[in-house]
């Protein structure tokens, strides 16, 4: 079995609270036009707002561009999966 690469920065950049670049991130649990969950290696973190998009999603470098207008960033512990599995998981069954 393969040992996941761990990704050592967190970080959120987030420009005119529209456009988004996080790293960090190990995976995608969830994202609709309002809501986003990510698991990062602080914690789970929601993104709430409008019209929010997964632009961009690079799971092999941990990283995630999103856009949209972004209203509140909330980060919290543990794991939050609904199905036990990825997204990716989820995708391509």
């Amino acid at each position: 079995m393969e040992e996941k690469q761990s990704v050592q920065n967190h970080r959120i950049s987030l420009a005119n609270r529209q456009f988004g670049m996080i790293t960090g991130v190990s995976d995608v649990v969830s994202f609709d036009v309002t809501e986003i969950v990510l698991e990062t290696e602080m914690g789970m973190l929601m993104i709430k707002g409008k019209d929010l998009h997964v632009n961009r999603l690079t799971l092999e470098k941990g990283e995630v561009d999103i856009e949209g207008m972004v209203d509140s960033l909330t980060y919290s512990e543990g794991g939050h999966r609904k199905q036990g599995e990825s997204l990716i998981g989820r995708l391509f069954k």
